[in-house]
């Protein structure tokens, strides 16, 4: 294993973008940090226990369901086409809505509705593989529709579109990072206008400039900053404008090709963890300052350790790093050394679900359908439970209320506790 230290820089504490604390209203919940709000959440489920109900969806989807109020919206292929469903909290569908005809995913956990929809309390906002962003209040009624690949061209990712839409700066921000021509675009949330575009296309080899990764929204030096990782940089950029304020380099120093990546960071106490290299790399990089940082910013990076495609999660200095096959690593943020590591017991499947933290449980979803939950504390971790869901799962858990809601591949399940 290499461990490399880099010197410390002071940085104002880091703020993420608050949701209500009662909704899940983004892929990575209310603060979009994966921590769920306190809460008597499930540890023990399957189809056949604790189950509050379960529905079959009409189409393909992998991504993630959110929630507002007394509503929980999802998308996935209905028909042919793109399109979301509401459910309340008996599980009965309120309503539906179809956009365009649908783009079938390419990978076995893919599928043309892989980003999560996200919503600030009064609109509902969805993305598609087919490259429609549609808006709609959250009874159902279409406020507008774009198309970004008819506005600024194909869709050159070799496989599945994956990023996810945020809030940034009052405005819809995108990141399309795909082999060629990259960006970032900023829509009105009024009426899908462009307000802004910023070109972030870097000269890399081939597949390397390809992300499947959401962008974060932070606090940074007492600004609002959206954070985005892709083509072997993290970059920093001003949501007024789009404009870069800071970037981060030194992630793919030999300049290899098929480098790109899937998990996006995760962010601690102003830290960045970053997982690249296929498996291979994980660094910590502390988020502030201007121009190019990559000499200072830099904290540690180690080797042999890295995840694919979880994100990881972290609080109070450390961050939780579950790798593709089911090790957990609880690093010590600042020194990026090993407090503890643990392992999920082994399986052929791996884990393409991003890990959620509720109070000392960790839910992780491996993508043969099986849900561990993770009890971990100062000194390591123990594995409570493994539950079969028997159905492919990609789609992130989400603990809310009381309830956890888990999407697999053909139904969407809300549990609670008995």
């Amino acid at each position: 294993m290499m461990l490399r230290l880099t010197p410390f820089l002071a940085f104002t504490c880091l703020g993420l973008t608050v949701g209500h604390a009662n909704n899940w209203p983004q892929w990575r919940g209310p603060q979009g940090n994966s921590l769920a709000e306190p809460g008597n959440y499930p540890s023990t489920f399957s189809p056949d226990q604790n189950v509050v109900w379960k529905i079959k969806l009409p189409g393909l989807g992998s991504s993630t369901p959110v929630v507002w109020g007394d509503r929980i919206f999802v998308t996935c292929g209905i028909d042919g086409k793109d399109g979301v469903l509401a459910y309340d909290w008996s599980g009965k569908e309120v309503w539906r809505c179809t956009f365009g005809p649908e783009r079938p995913g390419k990978h076995k956990n893919g599928s043309g509705s892989n980003s999560s929809p996200i919503t600030d309390g009064k609109d509902l906002v969805v993305y598609y593989k087919s490259g429609t962003v549609a808006s709609l209040t959250l009874d159902g009624k279409v406020n507008w529709q774009v198309n970004l690949q008819e506005k600024f061209g194909e869709d050159t990712l070799w496989w599945d579109l994956g990023t996810s839409p945020v809030y940034a700066g009052g405005n819809i921000v995108i990141a399309v990072m795909q082999e060629g021509e990259s960006y970032v675009v900023a829509l009105n949330p009024a009426d899908g206008s462009v307000v802004w575009k910023t070109d972030r296309t870097y000269p890399v080899q081939k597949e390397s400039g390809q992300s499947y990764t959401t962008p974060l929204v932070a606090e940074i030096d007492g600004k609002e900053t959206i954070v985005i990782w892709g083509a072997d940089r993290l970059t920093g950029h001003d949501p007024e404008d789009g404009g870069v304020l800071w970037t981060c380099g030194g992630f793919n120093p030999e300049d290899k090709p098929m480098w790109r990546v899937i998990a996006s960071p995760a962010i601690v106490d102003g830290i960045a963890v970053v997982p690249y290299g296929r498996t291979k790399f994980t660094a910590a990089v502390r988020l502030g300052g201007s121009g190019d940082i990559t000499a200072t910013a830099r904290l540690w990076e180690r080797d042999e350790l890295g995840a694919d495609c979880p994100t990881p999660v972290g609080r109070d200095g450390k961050a939780y790093i579950l790798s593709d096959r089911g090790e957990i690593h609880c690093v010590d943020i600042q020194m990026g050394k090993d407090l503890w590591v643990g392992e999920i017991p082994r399986a052929a499947a791996k884990y393409y679900s991003s890990p959620i933290l509720a109070g000392d449980l960790l839910y992780c979803a491996r993508e043969d359908g099986v849900v561990a939950v993770v009890k971990i504390g100062d000194g390591g971790m123990e594995v409570v439970s493994e539950n079969a869901m028997g159905e492919r799962l990609a789609a992130a858990p989400v603990p809310v209320r009381d309830r956890l809601l888990i999407r697999g591949v053909d139904h969407l399940y809300c549990f609670g506790q008995p």
